[in-house]
């Protein structure tokens, strides 16, 4: 029988070369299935870009809201155990149940848990609570701030609050600067249109953005064409004060007087007319004619010896001070917190507030001093002073002044200068 010679296009011939082709992809295609199956099994766990995480860290920033505490704060992050554990752990650094309304806190959650909670305790300090291994660490710390110095000057128009307002301050600051010279001047009384001040002030910064006043640094407070002069100064390990260009201290043992804004509506006399009763009696005090409710402050250190009420008096605080001296506060609307019989009281502590009570015309405060019995007028005494700057500190302090003095003299808006406030240690309280 005749068979057909070979030939290239048989399809005899293809086959073989199919077979081939096919089993080379097959092989290719198991390679680079195995490849791919090593890969991913060598690939860390969560290398994914794509994969979101499932428990992010969430920083929530807010202020607290009223009804607020720290268990319907922490309630969803800490059970009971632990809610208890951290605030007997706060107690003695800052108690959790003082958080206060509008103060701002930064809440930290990772992982569903609680991680770190941040709390202005006041625009000073912070309550820093962070978890451990073992449990909480609790830290009471400075607030850092960056702060640009400059210099603020007025002149009294009106009031001091408007002078240093018009200059750039704040009603804080007018306060500030009462405060240092309230043992020299008395605001509403000495003060007169066209006395000046002139003061380098610290505005500070939290975070690039401005976060109010700092600290007076250096002043100067004409009154009457009289000078007063301040300069604040840590000397050594005592607490930071205020000291005039000697380094004489501006702190005496008694305050100008008890109410930082008012006027004198009568004063210290021995014969009086007294407006209800029409008898002419000795007035051996002086009064202070301000708004009901304004704050009374005790004029110096002591213990209270009465904080009671009667017919004449009203509602009256009486404090025995050091060295024989007693004063008195009649016609309170109510006392200050904490003001009873036996309570000791530091220099400033506000002791009541200003009212009309017992035998009264309007809101005033009948203010009286006395030194071993003896009635003596609150506006001629001479009130020693503190301790002045300590020899060994004298040269740093005499070397502060003239800085300072330069940067009063300039007079215009300084340059930033990027200092930190000067901070205690943190007090720290690990459990």
């Amino acid at each position: 029988m005749y068979s057909y010679p070979n030939h290239p296009l048989s399809p005899h011939n293809h086959r073989p070369r199919i077979l081939r082709r096919v089993l080379a992809v097959a092989v290719l295609a198991g390679l680079v299935l195995l490849l791919l199956m090593l890969w991913r099994s060598n690939r860390p766990a969560g290398s994914s870009a794509a994969r979101p995480a499932e428990h992010p860290v969430k920083i929530i920033s807010a202020t607290v809201k009223p009804g607020e505490t720290a268990s319907s704060l922490f309630g969803s992050l800490l059970d009971q155990q632990q809610l208890h554990v951290l605030t007997a752990q706060c107690r003695k650094l800052f108690p959790l149940r003082q958080l206060a309304v509008g103060q701002p806190y930064q809440l930290t959650v990772n992982n569903g848990a609680f991680e770190r909670f941040a709390y202005d305790i006041n625009s000073d300090e912070q309550l820093i609570i962070a978890r451990t291994a073992d449990g909480f660490s609790v830290t009471r710390s400075p607030i850092a701030y960056t702060v640009e110095p400059v210099v603020l000057q007025g002149t009294i128009d009106s009031s001091l609050f408007q002078a240093v307002v018009d200059a750039g301050g704040s009603d804080g600051m007018a306060v500030q600067l009462a405060d240092i010279f309230a043992w020299d001047i008395d605001f509403f009384h000495d003060v007169q249109v066209g006395d000046s001040f002139k003061a380098v002030v610290e505005k500070r910064y939290r975070d690039g953005a401005p976060a109010g006043d700092g600290r007076i640094l250096a002043a100067h407070f004409t009154v009457q064409d009289q000078t007063n002069t301040a300069f604040y100064f840590k000397d050594g390990t005592r607490t930071p004060g205020y000291y005039d260009q000697q380094g004489r201290s501006l702190r005496k043992a008694f305050l100008k007087a008890p109410l930082s804004f008012s006027r004198i509506s009568s004063g210290f006399t021995m014969r009086r007319r007294h407006p209800i009763t029409k008898r002419v009696k000795p007035h051996p005090a002086i009064d202070y004619a301000a708004p009901t409710g304004t704050p009374i402050h005790t004029v110096g250190n002591g213990t209270v010896l009465v904080a009671a009420s009667n017919r004449s008096n009203g509602k009256y605080v009486k404090i025995r001070h050091p060295n024989g001296w007693m004063t008195m506060y009649n016609h309170l609307s109510r006392f200050g917190k904490g003001i009873r019989k036996g309570a000791t009281v530091q220099q400033g502590q506000r002791i009541g507030y200003v009212g009309s009570t017992g035998l009264s015309t309007g809101p005033h405060l009948d203010f009286r001093m006395y030194r071993g019995g003896v009635a003596v007028n609150p506006l001629t005494i001479k009130s020693p002073p503190a301790r002045p700057v300590s020899k060994a500190q004298l040269a740093a302090f005499k070397a502060m002044v003239a800085e300072r003095t330069a940067l009063l003299e300039k007079g215009d808006v300084l340059k930033r200068a990027s200092l930190k406030l000067p901070s205690a240690r943190p007090v720290h309280v690990r459990m």
